[in-house]
């Protein structure tokens, strides 16, 4: 995916659904999701094991079909082969991009999700994204 492609994601979207939450701050997940925080994205943490708990401010749910708005963005700190059921997720509950972190490559994952009018941003981070592409706030 081009730079310009992600460029336009980032400004577009604004809530963001980030399934592999973790209440670990060493853990990567925990830290891009301040960060998005921080940049003024709404997010919403998804991960059963933390469901019902705050999370940097953010009620985790257990599912994507735990989230009661509209999501525009799933962003996935999952292993690769749990990326293809994390991309029917975010098809069932109408998210427009699926983001797959640094690492999380699936090649399944991403046809499926393209082929239901996703867009794809696959072993990439929005927090090096952003400000890369100058659009820190």
């Amino acid at each position: 995916m081009q730079d310009s492609e992600v460029s336009q994601i980032l400004k577009q979207i604004k809530t963001i659904a980030l399934v592999g939450a973790s209440d670990n701050p060493s853990r990567p997940s925990y830290g891009v999701m301040q960060y998005l925080l921080s940049q003024g994205y709404e997010v919403t943490p998804v991960s059963p094991k933390l469901a019902g708990q705050t999370l940097l401010g953010q009620t985790v749910v257990a599912t994507l079909e735990d989230i009661k708005h509209p999501v525009d963005m799933v962003d996935v700190f999952r292993n690769p082969e749990a990326a293809y059921g994390v991309a029917q997720e975010a098809i069932a509950i109408g998210a427009k991009v699926l983001w797959l972190q640094l690492g999380v490559i699936n090649e399944h994952a991403a046809v499926l999700a393209k082929e239901a009018g996703l867009k794809v941003v696959m072993d990439r981070c929005p927090k090096i994204e952003i400000p890369r592409l100058g659009l820190s706030h």
